[in-house]
C-alpha cells in the first residue's frame, strides 16, 4: 500500500505509543512507526500484552498495527517526513539544575542521531516530549551544526501532549485543544499547516491552537502547574477541615459551584502523583530562578512542598492514630498506582506512604489490580533512604492477589488509589478478618465514613471530621 505520509515517532512509552496509535486510527492513508531502542518494549507493543495499561488502548492499538501502525527497533529516519521525539524527559539528579531542571540528553541524543542519518530532504522534527522553554532553540542549533555537510533542512515545532493517563485515549480522540508551535516565517508557519492537517482527519479546526515555539513549550509546563495547584489548594483546605470539623467535600462543591471557579481538580487526597505534574512544576521552577525571577520560584515551589505535606501528615496521622507505633503490624494497603486506570506508578503517593510505614516496622501487604510485583519493590528501594529497612523489604513487604487477603488479620488499611472495585467490597466482612479496633484511613475519601462507623471500624478519612460528637 502506497501512503501519503510517513510519520516516526522516537520513544514507544505512555505518550507516544498510544498517541501514535490513535493518530493511525483516524489516519488509514498515512504510515506510522513508533520506533524505541528498548526490544522487550517493542515486543510488548507487538503482542497481545502492551507494555502500558490504558483504558480502550488494546482495541485501539490491535485496529491498526500491522496495518499502518507499526512497532520497531530499526532506525527509519530517512523514510520519515515528520518526526515525533517523544523520549523522556526526567527530572535531572546530578550537576547543575539537579532536582529542578529536565533532563534533556535523550532529546539531544535523539537529535544528533537524526543529523547523522538524514542528509536530504526536509523533515519536520515535533518536540512531542514535555521540555523547558527555548529547547527548540537547542534542537536548531544541534540540527544545524551536525548537518553542516548536507542538503537536509529541518523545521522544529513544538507539540505538547495534554493528556491525562486513565482516559488518555479519550483525551486524543476528542482532546479540548491540539497546540502548535512554531515559526513565524513562511516555513514554520507551512509545518505547523502540514502537521495541523493530520489532526484535522478527526480534530475540528477550531480546537487547533497555533502559537509560536516558545508559547507552546511554556503553555505544557504552566497547564500542568494550574492543575497541581488545584489539588495543593484543596488539599491545605483538607487539613484546615479536618481541625474545624468541616467537610472537604461541601467545602468543594460550594466553591466548585462559582463559574469563575468550576468543580474539576478539587477532590482532596494523600497528594498528587504521575509523571508529569512534579517535574513540570520542578522544571518552571528552574526556569524562573534562570531569570531571576525568585518570588515566582518560590511560589510554585509551595504547591510541591504541600503535597509533601499531605504525604507525610497522611502517613503521620496512620501511626499517631495507631497508638503511636505501627511496629510489626501488618497493615493492608489497597493501591499502589498514582491514580485509578493506570499501572503508572511514578510519584504516586503510595510510594511516600509506604516508606515511612517501613521505617517505623510495619509489616504492609499490598494489592493493586495493575502494578506488578516487580515495580512496587522497585519503587519502594529507590525511595527508602535506610540500607537496613531496604535489606528487610521481602520481609516486610508482601504483594497481594487479592485486597481480602491484604486485609486478613491486619490492623489497619488505606486506600491510596480510588479503583472503583475499592467502593464495591464487602467491608463489613472485612471488618470480621480484621484485628480489633480494626482501622480504615481513607486516603482518596471514596468511602462513606458514618457506614464504616456502623460496620466498627474507626475511620480516617482525609478532609472528614474525626469524630462528629467533638463538633
Amino acid at each position: 500500500m502506497t501512503f501519503e505520509l510517513n510519520i516516526l515517532c522516537v520513544g514507544a512509552g505512555y505518550v507516544g505509543g498510544p498517541t501514535m496509535a490513535v493518530i493511525a486510527a483516524n489516519c488509514p492513508h498515512i504510515k506510522v512507526t513508533v520506533y524505541d531502542l528498548n526490544q522487550e518494549r517493542i515486543d510488548a507493543w507487538n503482542s497481545d500484552h502492551l507494555p502500558i495499561y490504558e483504558p480502550g488502548l488494546d482495541e485501539v492499538v490491535k485496529s491498526v498495527r500491522g496495518k499502518n501502525l507499526f512497532f520497531t527497533t530499526e532506525e527509519q529516519y530517512k523514510e520519515a517526513d515528520i518526526i515525533f521525539i517523544s523520549v523522556n524527559t526526567p527530572t535531572k539528579m546530578y550537576g547543575m539544575g539537579k532536582g529542578r531542571a529536565a533532563d534533556l540528553k535523550f532529546i539531544e541524543l535523539a537529535a544528533r542521531r537524526i543529523s547523522e542519518v538524514v542528509k536530504t530532504g526536509s523533515k519536520i522534527i515535533v518536540e512531542k516530549s514535555t521540555v523547558p522553554v527555548r529547547c527548540s532553540v537547542a534542537l536548531k542549533k544541534i540540527l544545524g551544526a551536525c548537518s553542516s555537510d548536507s542538503e537536509a533542512k529541518f523545521q522544529i515545532l513544538s507539540n505538547p501532549e495534554f493528556l491525562a493517563e486513565g482516559t488518555a485515549i479519550a483525551d486524543l480522540m476528542k482532546p479540548d485543544r491540539v497546540l502548535i508551535g512554531g515559526d513565524k516565517n513562511e516555513a514554520g508557519q507551512a509545518a505547523v499547516e502540514k502537521l495541523a492537517s493530520v489532526y484535522k482527519n478527526w480534530v475540528p479546526a477550531e480546537r487547533i491552537i497555533t502559537t509560536n515555539l516558545w508559547s507552546s513549550e511554556l503553555s505544557k509546563l504552566v497547564a500542568n502547574a494550574f492543575l497541581a495547584q488545584r489539588i495543593s489548594s484543596i488539599n491545605a483546605i483538607s487539613a484546615v477541615c479536618e481541625a474545624t470539623g468541616a467537610d472537604v467535600d461541601e467545602v468543594a462543591n460550594a466553591i466548585g459551584q462559582d463559574s469563575r471557579i468550576g468543580p474539576k481538580f478539587l477532590r482532596a487526597s494523600v497528594g498528587f502523583g504521575g509523571s508529569c505534574f512534579q517535574k513540570d512544576i520542578l522544571n518552571l521552577v528552574y526556569l524562573s530562578q534562570q531569570f531571576g525571577l525568585e518570588e515566582v520560584a518560590r511560589y510554585w515551589m509551595q504547591v510541591i512542598e504541600i503535597n509533601e505535606y499531605q504525604r507525610k501528615r497522611f502517613a503521620q496521622k496512620m501511626i499517631h492514630t495507631m497508638f503511636d507505633t505501627v511496629s510489626g503490624k501488618k497493615l493492608a494497603i489497597l493501591g499502589f498506582a498514582f491514580k485509578k486506570d493506570t499501572g503508572d506508578t511514578r510519584e504516586s503517593s503510595a510510594i511516600s506512604v509506604c516508606s515511612t510505614l517501613l521505617e517505623e516496622g510495619a509489616k504492609v501487604h499490598i494489592y493493586d489490580p495493575k502494578v506488578t510485583k516487580e515495580q512496587i519493590m522497585m519503587d519502594l528501594e529507590m525511595e527508602i533512604n535506610d540500607a537496613k529497612v531496604v535489606a528487610r523489604l521481602p520481609e516486610l513487604v508482601t504483594i497481594e492477589t487479592s485486597a481480602m487477603a491484604a486485609c486478613d488479620n491486619a490492623h489497619g488499611l488505606a486506600i491510596m488509589t480510588e479503583w472503583d472495585e475499592f467502593k464495591t467490597y464487602d467491608y463489613a466482612e472485612i471488618y470480621k478478618k480484621m484485628k480489633k479496633p480494626a482501622f480504615v484511613f481513607d486516603g482518596r475519601a471514596i468511602l462513606k465514613p458514618d457506614e464504616m462507623r456502623a460496620i466498627g471500624f474507626d475511620v480516617f478519612s482525609i478532609g472528614k471530621p474525626t469524630n462528629k460528637e467533638e463538633f
